[in-house]
This record gives structure tokens, C-alpha cells and sequence, in this order.
């Protein structure tokens, strides 16, 4: 999948609100993630305070193509703006979207957030409804713990959920994964590259280049600027060398290896960034590999 979160801000981010991507960047993105296949695109409405599905919306009609397309709600596409996920206000936040995107429906419709105000039960029924009159082909959730994901699979049919899942970041292999095997959920992992630290571009001792994550919205992240991180990933590094692929291209090729994840989303900034996505594909790995990988980032 194609994550379109950087289209004009840095995901929902209200600070950051018309920045990021400007039009013709983006533009430039997707026609090269069209181009190598990759059909199905990743949005939310408060990406870049609507600008991420207005840009998608204006990239189909110039094109005359139309993606798969997943968008979703919860948080405020303002400052100060309403946020959650009662029935009402996903009614009205899917036609917002509709509007932008410039579509009749959407394929696949997620809680971008757990709302503790409002009762599951009453989300999960507003979701259903949009599946009976067609507005969305299926629906889902986003940033849910083990406990939320099993309250939604008991209240109704969610057919994914998308969360964090890198080398990095491997906390839903305890209870996630192994919920979405047995239900079945299909399993969309966001965050593949973990901000760019999977990349090679954070460098022991080195400064923070300009207009990363770690510049921008470094919060998520400050956990990774310790020792033992920059050893795994000096160790990355050496074992895609040995490959003949980038780091970036091992790390996503670690994920694609893990038989429950159903896809992985990919946000790249430029269209040479695509690359990693090429080579994962080229250079898949066995088991005992992502084995050997796991241990290094244990």
C-alpha cells in the first residue's frame, strides 16, 4: 500500500498542516508507485488537514485512474476541531472524504484511534451501516491494543487492523498477531521503515539530518537513540551489503517474510524511495533469515 500521510503535512499532525509534500511531490510519488504496481493507497482524513485526499482525489481525475483506497477518522483535521468516533460524526467525516477524494465509496473505512467516549457498540454499528448502503466495502481499525481489538471483533466484523509493526517495533507479536491469525483479521503494518531509523540515514554520534522525522516529530522515536539500537543496525546494514540491497530493501523483506501480515504500508517521500519496495520484492527471505534477523533486533 501506498501511505499518502505526508501528502501536505506530516501525517495528522496540525502544526504541520500544509506542509510536507506539496501537490506536484506527491503527484510524482504515486505516478511512480502506479507504475510499479502498487494499486492501493493509504489515507486519513485529517492527513495534512484533508490536503492528502484532495491530492488523491485531483491525482485520479488527471490520470483517469482510480486506486483502492483506505482512509480513516478520529482526529481532528483542525486545531481545536471536533475529534472521535460517534456515529454522527463518522457519517459526516466519510462524506467529507467522499468529497475529496472525489469518490462514491471507499474500499476499506478505519477508527484511526480507539474513542474511550464513545461506546464500541455504537462505532462498530455505524461502520456496518455504511457496508449495508455501500458508502465503504469494508471496515477496520487502527491503533488498537490486543483488549480494543478483541471489544471490536466481539462487537462486530472488522476486517483488518492497522498498526506499528517493524524491526523495531514488535510489540503486537505477543497477543496482535497471534489474535488476527486465530480470528481471521487481516493485518496491515504501518511504520515499516520506524521513521526512516531502518534506512541508514540516523547515524551513531551524527546529527539529525534536516527535515527528518527525528527533526519534525521526533516523539515516537527518542526511545530508539541508544546503543543497542545503532548496533543492530551497524549489523543491518553489514547483512543487506552482503545481499546486495539497502537497508531499508532487508528491513521490508524481514517484514513481507511474516506469514500474518497481510500488507505493509510504505510512505515514501520521493519517487527513488520506491527502491527498498523493489528489492524486498526481489530478494525475499527464508525463515531461518528473518530468524536470524529477529535475534538481532531481540
Amino acid at each position: 500500500m501506498l501511505g499518502c500521510g505526508n501528502f501536505g503535512g506530516v501525517g495528522s499532525a496540525p502544526e504541520f498542516f500544509g506542509k510536507g509534500q506539496s501537490e506536484d511531490e506527491a503527484f510524482a510519488v504515486m505516478d511512480a508507485a502506479w507504475e510499479l504496481g502498487i494499486t492501493w493507497f493509504d489515507t486519513a482524513d485529517a492527513y495534512g488537514g484533508g490536503r492528502s485526499e484532495e491530492a488523491i482525489g485531483r491525482w485520479c481525475r488527471s490520470r483517469g485512474v482510480r486506486p483502492e483506497i483506505t482512509t480513516k477518522t478520529y482526529n481532528p483535521m483542525s486545531s481545536g476541531a471536533d475529534r472521535g468516533l460517534s456515529p454522527a460524526r463518522i457519517e459526516r467525516q466519510l462524506a467529507s472524504s467522499l468529497e475529496r477524494l472525489g469518490a462514491d465509496r471507499v474500499e476499506l473505512y478505519l477508527a484511526h484511534e480507539f474513542d474511550p467516549d464513545v461506546p464500541l457498540a455504537e462505532t462498530v454499528g455505524a461502520f456496518e451501516e455504511l457496508v449495508g448502503r455501500g458508502a465503504i466495502g469494508a471496515y477496520g481499525v487502527s491503533n488498537f491494543d490486543v483488549r480494543q481489538l478483541e471489544r471490536a471483533a466481539e462487537a462486530g466484523r472488522p476486517a483488518c487492523v492497522q498498526n506499528s509493526y517493524s524491526l523495531l517495533d514488535r510489540a503486537d507479536e505477543r497477543e496482535v498477531l497471534p489474535l488476527c491469525a486465530a480470528r481471521p483479521i487481516a493485518y496491515v503494518a504501518f511504520g515499516p521503515l520506524a521513521g526512516g531509523w531502518l534506512t541508514g540515514k540516523y547515524r551513531r554520534g551524527a546529527p539529525f539530518p534536516a527535515g527528518s522525522r527525528m527533526t519534525q516529530r521526533p516523539e515516537p522515536y527518542r526511545a530508539f537513540v541508544r546503543d543497542e539500537v545503532f548496533d543492530a543496525l551497524e549489523t543491518l546494514e553489514r547483512m543487506a551489503a552482503e545481499r546486495g540491497i539497502s537497508m531499508a530493501g532487508l528491513a521490508l523483506a524481514w517484514l513481507l517474510a511474516e506469514p500474518r501480515v497481510t500488507a505493509a504500508v510504505v510512505g515514501p517521500t520521493r519517487p527513488d524511495h520506491l527502491r527498498p519496495v523493489r528489492e524486498a520484492l526481489s530478494h525475499p527471505l527464508g525463515a531461518d533469515e528473518r530468524d536470524e534477523l529477529s535475534r538481532v533486533f531481540a
